[in-house]
């Protein structure tokens, strides 16, 4: 084939209407793809950010139960060496405070291990429908190099099931 055929092969398959609509369907795919790329990293790094603030949480609940500890020893040791009560009295009311603020820590780094947890399922969903959506563009690449319209068919489901499953990640509980 000569170069002035193959020129003009060229031009005939970019003024192809399908050509263009394929391409077309894959520039959208791929803006989709961009926007569910973000979304899902984002949602990895919240996932991150609330496991390592719940972790903080859990080396906080640590530190006020090695305080407890110690003021009930402290308490414990008064009490035997027969000490004055109000002192013994302040050791065992700090040793219930330190219980006490226990209780409020655990709660709410359980709280962010949950919410790490929810971010991380939402994470996984989008993240799989960024795998369809990328497919989608392989199989769109395909159906133009191979002038198959399945391909581009499959594309297009490929697209829409990783635009949805993306889309619900948004609603896992």
């Amino acid at each position: 084939m000569s170069v002035d055929e193959e020129v003009h092969e060229h031009i005939h398959h970019a003024a192809d209407p399908w050509d263009r609509r394929v391409a077309g369907t894959m520039a959208i795919i791929a803006a989709a793809i961009a926007i569910v790329t973000v979304l899902g990293q984002h949602l990895t790094a919240e996932q991150l950010l609330l496991q390592q603030r719940s972790s903080d949480q859990w080396a906080f609940f640590q530190a006020k139960s090695i305080r407890r500890f110690v003021s009930e020893a402290t308490r414990d040791t008064l009490t035997q060496e027969k000490a004055d009560p109000a002192i013994i009295s302040q050791y065992a009311k700090e040793a219930r405070r330190y219980a006490s603020d226990q209780e409020e820590i655990q709660k709410e780094a359980r709280a962010l291990e949950d919410e790490s947890r929810l971010r991380g399922r939402q994470s996984l969903r989008v993240h799989f429908g960024e795998v369809f959506l990328e497919i989608a563009i392989v199989f769109s690449s395909l159906a133009i190099l191979t002038k198959r319209k399945y391909l581009f068919t499959a594309g297009a489901a490929s697209a829409i099931i990783g635009a949805v499953i993306a889309i619900t990640g948004w609603f896992v509980h």
